[in-house]
């Protein structure tokens, strides 16, 4: 049994490490990540898929702990959850400093628009309408078309980015909270167990002392009548 407790604590020790260590590896491509949203909502989802491992394999030694009241890995346990407190932090904050850069890479690319048109376009208009009114015309009337859907474009870009650091502000808020609610839960549960466990002591107290003094009395009771006996007796 304790044999088959120390695999179980090995292995879970070890799946944490490998969990802890995978999410900082996200938690540095999201640092670094200057992509599309999607492309970083998919990270965002491995990450919070390792944050989920990691907060459960913590769970499963915590609960080990309290079945062997082991104190040493009681706190281990702690020092787990310390660290897993700081790694979330640190996700949350990979993922608001990216999603800041970048809404302010596209904003900075809507203002630095200059007006220019599609080269082909221009070849083609040129090659109908050279040296005329009507080229230059038709040539500035692409240059603001093309000005304005990239502006769109832009525009939409930033509006999907104003939501998607909406959602995700919102779901780590909720991860927050239900972290902490856990913790609670976790500490309110250890607590009635401390007194569950000093109760059972001192009914064990309380039952070996009246065996004590049953014993005594039967003591007393067995020499009362050995004195008896004796008196008649002799």
């Amino acid at each position: 049994m304790v044999l088959s407790n120390y695999t179980d604590v090995s292995a879970m020790r070890q799946e944490i490490l490998d969990n802890n260590l995978r999410t900082k590896a996200i938690i540095m491509d999201i640092i670094n990540f200057r992509g599309a949203l999607r492309e970083l909502e998919t990270l965002n989802e491995a990450g919070r898929d390792k944050l989920a491992a990691l907060r459960k394999c913590i769970d499963r030694m915590d609960v080990l702990a309290r079945d062997e009241t082991d104190s040493k890995l009681a706190e281990e346990v702690e020092k787990n959850r310390e660290q897993y407190s700081k790694t979330l932090q640190a996700f949350r904050k990979a993922n608001v400093a990216t999603m800041l850069e970048i809404e302010k890479s596209n904003k900075e690319e809507l203002f630095a628009l200059r007006p220019e048109a599609s080269e082909m376009r221009q070849r083609k208009l040129a090659n109908g309408l050279a040296g005329s009114k009507t080229y230059r015309s038709s040539a500035l009337l692409l240059q603001h078309e093309s000005v304005t859907d990239r502006m769109i474009c832009i525009s939409k870009q930033l509006h999907e980015t104003t939501q998607k650091s909406a959602a995700t502000l919102d779901m780590l808020v909720t991860t927050s909270a239900t972290v902490e609610s856990t913790r609670d839960e976790l500490l309110n549960t250890a607590g009635k167990i401390h007194q569950s466990s000093k109760l059972l002591q001192k009914y064990s107290r309380r039952d070996c002392t009246d065996k004590m003094l049953a014993i005594f009395g039967l003591l007393m009771f067995l020499a009362s009548v050995f004195y008896v006996l004796w008196k008649r007796l002799f």
